[in-house]
């Protein structure tokens, strides 16, 4: 067949009558064309557009699938109206208006045909066409990967490499099936699906890298999902919202930034057997009234964010069975009137904060479930907040279960073992009933409450709890048949019914609120211990490997500030010098040192009166719900009046995506007590320094409330030597002949990357020489004082 012709095998009405025809078009071709026939295409490029209205055959020449393109500089290059066949072409469009291949009727079968394209679409289906398309490959970085606007078909083993827009579309109530399809590097949705009566099945599919959601129903549409993967977005992993209708069932949703699955707007999802793991934000966010999800035998776990797994607000509803969410910061959050998670023989482990929270009037209802490795096990938390924990167990956690503020929850028959602190803590108004429950093994109260709450406690025991069974403050819970081996394994000792036990109130509490550290008073400045002159501790300063930059700046300060005392001594203003601080730098030089220094430096020139140091860290400031950060950041600033607070890695406050992050709260609440106790307290902020800049940046109120940044440079090798050789001389060691050479090869070509420790990797060098130099003195029979103290260069370490 000659190069650039067509072709046709005409059908008769037996194989007899058959006979062929060659043309110089594919248009006239396919015009000659009857239904039933053969279109063979010889291999090369035509620049036609193709319209295919009967039911024939279009195809390359045997062995040569890809040979034959179709690509014309305007238009659509193939449209197909009729139930054809088409197989192994080169479809290339040209136009950003209109679709690569356009399939308006009929139910045509396409096989192995590749799209390249930058137009409106790569594959657009309309017209109520149902085609069946196999192995077909779209590259549409201009456009939709593949648009099925009305109608449906299936489409099987068939892979979208590139989508400007989304890479499936679906809308206008169309119903497409994908089978074991690839979507990936789009940058809209992966799967969109929008529009009452629309809907979508998938089956085996894979949906990735993708710059947006990974799957997206709005708007009435519906969507099933069987064994598909969802990973890799930069968005949401599935999104649902108005309306729309969601069932996952053997689906792996995974590796996503945002929250794995977000659901609004009187959507609902049902998820079977699936997994939802490495998401930023939350595993399920499920949000307002009629929106619900319902979950049965899936995981949820390995959060890489600080949010709760599963959050359930603004009256929606969740329904978790047979579940496992562990390895989380926190596992459940349930806030707002109307909002509701019912948990049934589910597992809740490995939570680094609060497994089950409930605020804000909202009901959680928890049936046979197991909670373990939890900082709180379920914490009520305030008025009309309630729900039902019944037949469950809580094991190794810091307390078991918490009420507060009003809260009212039903607890029944559970049993919390070995919890750090109380088992039950109640406090602050709340309230509870408590029927048939257990604690044993606590190392605090097995049932601990205060401020006078109205508790209703009945057949509840303790068992070996290391401060007590019951503790009570006067006109406290209606007790009724509670006994307690108050012994610590003695005979248990029966409480009668509306009987307070003899015990004295509780004067220490603030440790038992579930993740939030036990708070101790703010420490004073050691009475035994007079406070150092300035000389002598700029002194200590001075002997400070390096950091000649940072000890001109304390300098400097310090000047500022004496002078200034010695002007109002002398009647005159004195300037005044904002005391707050911003140190820039990488870890491991010098910092916290020179921030505890600079503290007594204030307390000796009577700027402070003790001037010592309090190290905290986003940990210690950001609470896990509204209202906690402030308490958190108000505690550490308490502790540290007199003295300096000093706040490392401060940029973490105010992450880069911060959402709905509790880190601005603190920074709220600690620029009001800097402006309202500026005397009382210095404040120094530290970090990397491009991580501090961007965080003074995007907050100028704090930024306003700091004097000057104090950038710490890293240490050179020979200043990392230096320290070497302090440390060996303070534990009596010295380097041998040799050692000093290789030490400064060692540190210039260690790796200078982010864990970098600088003086803590010269202070880590230093003790693995001592330990190797151990191994080796150690096989020698009768080692003399030089063998002993002299570190040589075989000493050193591998180079990582």
């Amino acid at each position: 067949m000659a190069q650039g012709t067509v072709q046709v095998t005409h059908t008769g009405t037996s194989r007899w009558r058959r006979r062929t025809g060659e043309y110089a078009s594919l248009a006239a071709a396919l015009e000659a064309a009857s239904d039933g026939d053969i279109l063979t295409v010889a291999a090369g490029t035509y620049r036609e557009n193709l319209v295919v209205q009967r039911a024939v055959t279009l195809r390359g020449p045997d062995g040569s699938a890809g040979s034959v393109r179709i690509a014309p500089s305007e238009g659509v290059p193939l449209t197909v109206r009729a139930s054809a066949i088409v197989q192994d072409v080169h479809v290339e469009g040209q136009d950003s208006s209109a679709p690569a291949l356009l399939v308006e009727d009929g139910a045509p079968e396409l096989t192995g045909i590749r799209v390249v394209t930058r137009s409106a679409a790569g594959i657009e289906v309309r017209g109520g066409a149902r085609p069946t398309v196999r192995r077909c490959t779209v590259d549409n970085p201009g456009g939709i990967g593949i648009a099925v606007l009305d109608g449906g078909g299936v489409f099987e083993e068939c892979e979208i490499v590139a989508a400007g827009q989304s890479g499936v579309a679906v809308r206008g109530g169309a119903h497409p099936r994908l089978e074991r399809c690839r979507v990936h590097h789009a940058s809209g949705a992966g799967l969109s699906v929008t529009g009452e009566h629309t809907g979508l099945e998938a089956i085996g599919c894979e949906i990735y890298e993708i710059k947006g959601s990974g799957v997206q129903v709005t708007g009435r549409a519906s969507a099933h999902l069987t064994d598909c993967d969802v990973h890799r977005t930069t968005s949401d992993g599935v999104t649902l919202d108005t309306d729309a209708v969601l069932t996952l069932a053997d689906c792996r949703i995974h590796d996503i930034p945002e929250n794995a699955i977000d659901l609004r707007s009187r959507s609902v999802l049902t998820l079977t057997r699936s997994t939802v793991c490495r998401f930023g934000r939350n595993g399920l966010s499920v949000w307002d009234p009629g929106t619900r999800v319902d979950a049965n035998q899936c995981e949820i776990h390995d959060s890489t964010g600080d949010y709760p797994a599963v959050w359930v607000s603004d009256g929606a509803t969740a329904v978790l069975e047979s579940c496992r969410v562990r390895e989380v910061p926190d596992a459940l959050f349930v806030l707002d009137r109307g909002s509701r998670a019912d948990v049934v023989d589910s597992d809740l482990s490995q939570v680094r904060n609060t497994a089950v929270s409930v605020s804000d009037g909202a009901t959680a209802q928890l049936d046979d479930c197991r909670i373990r490795e939890a900082a709180t096990g379920a914490w009520f938390r305030d008025h009309g907040s309630g729900g039902t924990l019944a037949n469950c167990t809580i094991d190794a956690v810091q307390t078991g279960v918490i009420v507060t503020k009003g809260a009212d929850p039903t607890i029944e028959r559970c049993t919390v073992t070995s919890p750090a602190e109380a088992g039950f803590y109640v406090s602050a108004g709340g309230r509870g009933t408590f029927h048939g429950c257990r604690v044993s093994g606590s190392g605090g109260y097995g049932f601990h409450v205060i401020d006078g709450c109205r508790t209703t406690l009945k057949k509840c025991r303790t068992e070996r709890c290391a401060r007590g069974g019951f503790e009570f403050s006067e006109e406290g819970p209606l007790v009724e048949d509670c006994a307690s081996d108050e012994s610590g394994g003695g005979p248990r000792t029966p409480v009668a019914p509306q009987e307070v036990p003899a015990v004295q109130t509780a004067t220490q509490t603030a440790g038992l609120l579930g993740s939030v550290p036990a708070q101790q008073a703010p420490p004073s400045a050691p009475a035994e211990k007079a406070a150092r002159a300035s000389k002598e501790v700029l002194g200590e300063l001075d002997a400070l490997v390096g950091l000649d930059s940072v000890k001109r700046e304390v300098r400097a300060l310090t000047d500022m500030i004496e002078v200034g005392r010695r002007r109002q001594l002398a009647g005159l203003k004195a300037a005044s010098a904002r005391r707050h601080l911003v140190f820039t730098g990488s870890p491991g030089t010098g910092k916290t040192t020179v921030a505890r220094l600079y503290g007594e430096i204030l307390a000796s020139l009577g700027v402070l009166e003790s001037g010592h140091l309090v190290e905290v860290s986003r940990v210690d400031l950001v609470g896990e719900h509204i209202g906690s950060t402030a308490i958190r950041t108000q505690e550490a600033f308490d502790r540290a009046r007199g003295g300096v607070l000093f706040i490392d890695e401060a940029y973490a406050l105010s992450p880069e995506d911060s959402g709905r992050d509790f880190g601005r709260e603190a920074i709220d609440t600690l620029v009001k007590l800097m402006e309202d106790h500026r005397e009382a307290v210095v404040v120094i902020v530290a970090g990397y320094t491009a991580e501090m800049q961007r965080f003074l940046s995007v907050n100028p109120g704090v930024a306003s409330r700091f004097s000057r940044t104090i950038t710490f440079s890293d240490y050179a090798p020979e200043e990392l030597l230096r320290i070497v050789e302090q440390q060996a001389e303070e534990h009596e060691y010295r380097l041998g002949a040799g050692a000093g050479e290789a030490l400064l090869k060692y540190f210039t070509a260690l790796p200078k990357g982010p864990a970098f420790g600088n003086g803590r990797t010269a202070r880590q060098t230093f003790e693995a020489m001592v330990e190797r130099h151990a191994g080796r003195v150690a096989q020698l029979p009768e080692p003399s004082t030089d063998d002993l103290t002299l570190l040589y260069p075989e000493d050193l370490p591998e180079p990582a």
